[in-house]
């Protein structure tokens, strides 16, 4: 286990898988180092993909457009698993977005009396994300969300 903490929690699993259904598609800017000059930082786009486990084996998409039909098969409370990309990409000298490998986590959520707790595994990539950021985007998420 990469990355485990253990949060106060006051709303049910179907609102979690919602707000991570609403990060499907956001993005921010970070700096990172360069991925053609050693040594040189650039400013770069991170975008989150979000997919949930299906069947409890497959992973699926999970976005604003299905969340209903997800939602009808989740309990109160229990565990879920998803699938993180985070997609990177920065400008280059002609402002031409130009895409570079980036990363995929699975988090855990599992959620039982009050208490959410998040596991997270940095799974492939260049790890330009550190597994407890990924944990303060969808905390921040949840705050704004609720």
């Amino acid at each position: 286990m990469e990355f485990e903490q253990k949060y106060r929690y006051h709303s049910d699993l179907p609102f979690f898988v919602k707000v991570m259904a609403n990060m499907d598609g956001k993005f921010g800017m970070f700096v990172t180092e360069s991925v053609t000059q050693r040594g040189h930082r650039i400013q770069a786009k991170r975008e989150i993909a979000v997919e949930v486990v299906s069947n409890g084996i497959d992973f699926t998409p999970l976005n604003y457009d299905n969340v209903d039909d997800v939602l009808d098969t989740i309990e109160k409370e229990g565990i879920m698993d998803f699938r993180v990309h985070l997609r990177y990409s920065y400008l280059d000298g002609k402002y031409n977005r130009v895409p570079f490998r980036g990363d995929i986590y699975i988090v855990r959520a599992i959620l039982e009396h009050e208490l959410l707790v998040l596991q997270i595994n940095h799974i492939d990539g260049p790890k330009r994300t550190e597994c407890g950021r990924v944990a303060d985007t969808i905390i921040d998420e949840l705050r704004r969300g609720s």
